[in-house]
């Protein structure tokens, strides 16, 4: 079993046990038929993964680390928020006709701030200040901007990063650490896609910066299960589990702007098989 079977585990079952039910209650999302989607939640769930000992991806099914990948460098890298430059097609829903899901996400870390060294967007002050200030207490991102809200098809789930750099008594090389904020999250369908794919995120940034990676820690407000994909779970969880597997950066690349998907390099990774066609709320 892998660590991040282990979390997941527990924590599917603790909503499943001890949850708040929100039947019956007025809720935003629903479903294709028109039905509202309700949920078992649990507030304030946090999660932390040691990348320095295993990488967090689950093996009771698989989760596909290169379009994890792709995700994340669509928002963190290309800074778009159009879904014409993202390889998968999981936004599609939420974009319009020309693609656009509105400035939200990868159009929020692209817009430029003035500092006192200059202008520069959220990401480049991130990687300014890993190299410059690494042990600075300021070193985080913010994709919730209210001023823009209501020009976003959707509201940033993950919405904030927080980078922070510690050392180890008898190592030369500096450890980054992360925690992710996220306001909400659908367990069964984003869970271990969003943990996934910021541990690569923490893996580039501390590749580049010549760090060792460090802890991911993932705060979610509102972690739900909705209510059509509790017998989903429950046949997930109890699957057998197996090793985590070997995921890797080509050590060659120092310089975030030049990671693509190629660069990621995923050995032994022996899953169950995917659960296929899995509605979604919207």
């Amino acid at each position: 079993m892998s660590y991040a079977d282990h979390v997941f585990i527990n924590m599917c079952r603790e909503i499943i046990d001890n949850g708040c039910d929100t039947k019956g209650e007025k809720v935003r999302p629903h479903w294709d038929d028109g039905t509202p989607a309700y949920t078992i939640k649990k507030f304030g769930v946090v999660n932390r993964y040691d990348l320095s000992k295993e990488f967090p991806a689950i093996t009771l099914r698989k989760t596909a680390l290169k379009s994890c990948m792709d995700e994340v460098l669509w928002i963190w890298q290309k800074k778009s928020n159009n879904v014409h430059d993202l390889h998968s097609h999981i936004w599609d829903a939420w974009a319009d006709e020309t693609g656009s899901i509105g400035k939200a996400y990868g159009y929020q870390l692209g817009v430029k701030h003035h500092y006192k060294e200059g202008d520069m967007d959220q990401v480049d002050r991130v990687l300014y200040d890993l190299k410059h200030n690494p042990y600075s207490r300021r070193i985080m991102t913010n994709m919730y901007v209210h001023q823009d809200l209501h020009e976003m098809a959707l509201y940033p789930c993950a919405y904030s990063m927080t980078f922070n750099v510690t050392k180890k008594k008898g190592c030369d090389k500096l450890i980054l650490n992360a925690v992710l904020n996220q306001r909400s999250q659908d367990v069964l369908t984003a869970n271990n896609w969003n943990v996934c794919q910021y541990a690569i995120l923490l893996m580039m940034f501390a590749q580049v910066n010549d760090m060792i990676p460090g802890e991911l820690v993932h705060m979610i407000a509102d972690a739900h299960i909705y209510d059509r994909h509790v017998p989903l779970v429950e046949e997930l969880i109890a699957r057998e589990t197996h090793d985590a597997p070997k995921v890797r950066l080509n050590p060659e690349i120092r310089n975030f702007y030049d990671f693509t998907t190629d660069d990621l390099i995923v050995e032994g990774y022996v899953t169950g098989p995917q659960i296929r066609n899995i509605p979604v709320a919207v």
